[in-house]
Formats: structure tokens, sequence, C-alpha cells
């Protein structure tokens, strides 16, 4: 494993603790050249679909923007990092369940709404106006008046 700090390739593994039921294996690492630590994760590599961009490229499916885009929406929220990596890992899960070979990136961003709307409330308003790129204050009022309306139904 290359070291980030100097791009040394030789490192020793401190310690190795599996996580998240089983799935991932996190590995202390330090650099035998420069000495400095850094944390790797080891999964499974699981066949996930391409997604479907709007303009219709395709790209890998990347749960690291996935994350991303949480962070963003929950940031100075009191949400846990672990909590957000549980949002990805289902989200990841659902769409390898379900099998197809290709998604389109709105049935993924829908899921992400779904998921924030159940958590936190300014997180999901946060995500929503960016996602649904409202071309005005109108549409996120409505857009606001229907999440409201769902939460008095909920």
């Amino acid at each position: 494993m290359r070291c980030p700090f100097c791009g040394e390739q030789e490192d020793r593994v401190i310690d190795s603790r599996v996580s998240r039921e089983g799935e991932v294996i996190r590995r202390r690492r330090e650099c035998v050249a420069c000495g400095r630590r850094f944390t790797t994760y080891e999964r499974v590599e699981d066949m996930l679909p391409l997604v479907v961009k709007k303009d219709g490229r395709r790209e890998s499916f990347d749960r690291l923007k996935i994350l991303a885009g949480l962070k963003k929406a929950c940031e100075k929220r009191p949400v846990s990092a672990d909590t957000l990596e549980r949002i990805v890992d289902r989200i990841e899960a659902r769409f390898q369940e379900e099998g197809p070979k290709e998604v389109p990136s709105r049935e993924i961003g829908e899921a992400v709404m779904a998921e924030l709307q159940a958590l936190d409330a300014v997180a999901y308003v946060r995500f929503a106006s960016v996602y649904r790129e409202f071309r005005g204050v109108d549409e996120f009022v409505d857009a606001l008046r229907e999440f409201l309306e769902g939460q008095k139904e909920g």
C-alpha cells in the first residue's frame, strides 16, 4: 500500500479490525520510510450498477459521492458519521440486491432524499434544494409545503 504522505510502498500493519457486520476490515498501517500512520479499508468488490446521468453519460456507482452529498446536507446537524455510513450502506445494498445493470442517477437521489426525510428535516431540505435544482422560490416553497404535509401524515 502506497503511503499517502511520502509515496513509499512499504508499510507494516499495526492493527486490523472487522467492522460493519464483518463486511469491512479496517487496517491501521505505519509507513516504514516516514513513520506516519494511515488507515485503509478492505471490502469485497461488489457488482454494482452503472449510474446513468441526466445527460446520458454512464459512470461507476460511487458510494463516496453519495457520502459526500450526505455530509454536505448534514453539515452542522446532529448526525453522526456512522449514521451517514449506514445510510450509504443501505442505498448501496438496495441497488446491489435489485440487480439492475444500470440505474438512473435520479433513483439514487430519490433514495438519498427518502433517507434524509426520515433522519433530519433540515438536511432533507438542504439536499432537496440542490438535487431538485429549483428554478425559483415558488418551486422551493411548493416542495417545502409538500414535505411539511408529509411530516404531518407520518
